[in-house]
């Protein structure tokens, strides 16, 4: 059976309140404050949270040449919907897409295709899952969904909440003395940070009480002085936040005494801003007056969220104890003399930014995390390995690939390897 002119359904209005839309897993530390988010907006949205079995299902669909985040991606929701934990007239698909030459942009129509042709093969109503771009340019509307300014602050207060734990948890972790204490007082925290912004609270005076009320929690935790040596982990944006992509490499960090780190997700939000006014001040649209504006509207948002950005650093600051990233200006800059500004494509100088601010944080070793069938990710992480190894020649700087079909030991292993070398004599 030949596919239809057009396979996308329409989440409608009336979907809104009888379908749950299920975002891939992706964000760790974020997924509980934007499933918040949406909720508060009147969304039923859930973070999918099954463990992918078999890591090659998606194949039976796609080609093997797509990366392996397509992959994993593909392949966790498929065994959700193959679970049969909710009808497939229950739910939506949501995929994040932030643009540019990424062939993990083609998963919203990848995920339409095999929805018809297992509908085709007789999986009664597949074809009427819709399928929602989550994206800030407009594209592939739906009539039921929409970015609201309610949604829009809450999502600015997730990203904020998820960078503030990831933060406080990573550096008290290694060093608590009453073993599991640190998850405890995460639950509490997000639970109460998830209720603020469930009822909305997400202005500038309600994040810093959050902001404060998680740094004080955390403070009460008992820890030991002893310093673990600190790790560096960033690379491609799904395999460096995803548990399911990394498999769960923070643990694996923890679990052998060391204090992993890992840069925040509003450097990456910003970044794809930095990004687009870039390109609308090189390129233009052919209309200098639009690209004005586009500038103008960049420029407007980019100040607001290293505004946004600055808040939170400076609650931290005021702990005492925590350490934050660099701010996203100081970052940009950690890259002049090793890539320009205009390798942009995918995680681009980003990655090296922050290899570098891994380093000055007093990093030993770093881990550049990438995917297979990635092409992104081998020029711009495996094409800075030489510079920086030149820049900081006693500090462990290594690249580790992942792939559904590679051993889980083999990688462990050369992680160890990376690891154990970084320590300067």
């Amino acid at each position: 059976m030949s596919e239809p002119h057009s396979i996308q359904k329409n989440f409608t209005r009336r979907d809104k309140g009888t379908r749950t839309i299920l975002l891939c897993e992706m964000l760790e530390y974020h997924n509980v404050f934007l499933e918040a988010a949406f909720r508060a907006d009147g969304y039923s949205f859930e973070v999918l949270k099954n463990p992918v079995r078999d890591r090659s299902q998606a194949l039976r669909y796609i080609s093997n040449d797509y990366c392996y985040p397509t992959v994993l991606i593909i392949a966790q929701f498929m065994e959700y919907l193959e679970s049969g934990e909710r009808r497939p007239e229950e739910v939506a698909f949501m995929e994040p897409q932030a643009g540019g030459a990424c062939r993990a942009g083609n998963i919203y129509n990848l995920l339409q295709r095999i929805l018809y042709k297992k509908h085709c093969q007789g999986m009664e109503g597949y074809d009427n899952i819709p399928v929602i771009s989550l994206n800030f340019h407009g594209e592939e509307k739906h009539s039921g969904f929409r970015i609201t300014p309610k949604l829009l602050f809450g999502a600015i207060a997730a990203v904020c909440y998820g960078d503030l734990i990831m933060c406080l948890y990573q550096q008290t972790k290694p060093y608590e003395t009453v073993p599991g204490e640190t998850d405890r007082v995460r639950a509490e925290v997000e639970e109460k940070l998830c209720e603020a912004i469930l009822k909305s609270r997400n202005g500038r005076k309600s994040r810093t009480l959050g902001y404060r009320y998680a740094i004080e929690r955390f403070l009460e935790i008992p820890v030991r002085q002893k310093r673990a040596r600190r790790v560096g982990i960033t690379g491609e944006i799904y395999m460096k936040f995803s548990r399911l992509g990394n498999d769960d490499i923070e643990r694996f960090v923890l679990e052998h005494g060391w204090e992993p780190y890992s840069g925040g997700f509003i450097n990456y939000c910003i970044y794809l801003v930095d990004t687009e006014s870039y390109k609308a001040q090189r390129y233009g649209t052919g209309k200098p007056a639009r690209s004005k504006a586009e500038i103008k509207l960049y420029d407007a948002v980019l100040r607001y969220l290293c505004t946004v950005q600055r808040e939170m650093f400076d609650c931290v600051a005021q702990s005492g104890r925590f350490e934050t990233d660099m701010g996203f200006d100081e970052l940009k800059e950690k890259t002049a003399d090793i890539l320009d500004y205009g390798c942009n494509t995918g995680d681009g100088w980003l990655i090296a930014a922050e290899a570098v601010q891994y380093v000055e944080k007093g990093c030993e070793s770093v881990l550049i995390l990438h995917p297979f069938g990635c092409l992104v990710s081998h020029v711009c992480e495996r094409g800075i390995l030489q510079k920086l190894h030149q820049r900081y020649p006693h500090v462990s700087i290594q690249t580790i690939e992942y792939d559904y079909d590679q051993s889980k030991t083999l990688r462990e292993s050369r992680i160890l390897l990376a690891l154990q070398g970084g320590r300067p004599e």
